[in-house]
């Protein structure tokens, strides 16, 4: 796989993992009065899949500037 295609990958996969993530951050919003435990779950997966984005986001930094030729 080329630098390119990988750098288009990585942009259609945050872009899709934002979506998923501000999507699943306005249920938990949503949910009203629940079990606080499965909220506390869902808020953490939520961090972690935020976590996840900002490694995506490094990795096509680093390939732009990889691509750049600095």
């Amino acid at each position: 796989m080329s630098i390119e295609d990988e750098l288009r990958q990585l942009d259609e996969d945050i872009a899709r993992l934002k979506q998923e993530n501000r999507e699943q951050r306005e249920q938990i919003g949503e949910m009203g009065a629940t079990d606080q435990t499965e909220i506390a779950a869902l808020i953490n997966q939520a961090d972690e899949q935020a976590g996840l984005i900002s490694e995506l986001e490094e990795r096509r930094e680093s390939l732009r500037r990889r691509l750049g030729g600095g």
